[in-house]
């Protein structure tokens, strides 16, 4: 992912903090994400952002490693959730990390991906689960007419900014499982409560 990514999310950090707290389409499939883990199980949240999906995890008594490529996003996530460990790392540099997980989680954070680096990504979340081990994406439906990957201008936060996405279906999301040696054990498609975006959900799990 680009340095400019980064630094957007510096900018917009604390805004974003506030916006996203009470999401709620994610719960469903961090539940079965954890579900699937053994009791007080190592997670490693990929693109933790402010960590609240990590918080989420840790107040279950999960233990949580978080790396994000933002400095602004990690600041925030060590601020509210001190028990957590946090490093700022890009997802494109799994295969610098030497120990394995019971599960890899990457919600919201694909999508930052260019699509024909995705599949590579996804095979190195693999590596990093251990025997057993689960990995769950999540990322925005690709729409029927739209681009597959842009730079999307926004403005929620009153001041201009940039993010670059890529779009999916499930079927591609299911394919990038296969090929990284998992098997699909679980999804789900959800509308968000804005109806802007509909979330695909789902999770492999290493045989």
């Amino acid at each position: 992912m680009s340095t400019d990514l980064a630094k957007t999310y510096d900018r917009i950090a604390e805004d974003w903090y506030k916006d996203h707290q009470s999401d709620d389409w994610r719960i469903a499939g961090t539940k079965e994400f954890l579900f699937r883990l053994p009791k007080e199980g190592h997670v490693l949240d990929v693109g933790c952002e402010s960590g609240i999906k990590s918080h989420y995890m840790l107040k279950r008594r999960f233990r949580v490693t978080g790396i994000d490529i933002s400095s602004g996003l990690l600041e925030i996530a060590r601020r509210e959730s001190p028990e957590g460990d946090f490093h700022q790392l890009s997802m494109t540099e799994l295969d610098a990390l030497t120990q394995t997980y019971d599960g890899v989680f990457a919600q919201a954070s694909l999508l930052h991906i260019p699509r024909k680096d995705a599949s590579g990504v996804v095979k190195a979340m693999a590596r990093c689960a251990n025997n057993r081990g689960s990995v769950y994406l999540a990322v925005k439906e690709a729409r029927e007419g739209k681009p597959e990957e842009e730079v999307a201008a926004e403005n929620d936060y009153g001041y201009e900014y940039e993010r670059f996405f890529s779009y999916f279906t499930m079927a591609e999301l299911e394919t990038f499982m296969t090929e990284a040696g998992l098997q699909v054990v679980w999804d789900s498609r959800n509308p968000s409560p804005s109806g802007k975006t509909v979330w695909l959900q789902i999770i492999g799990q290493k045989c």
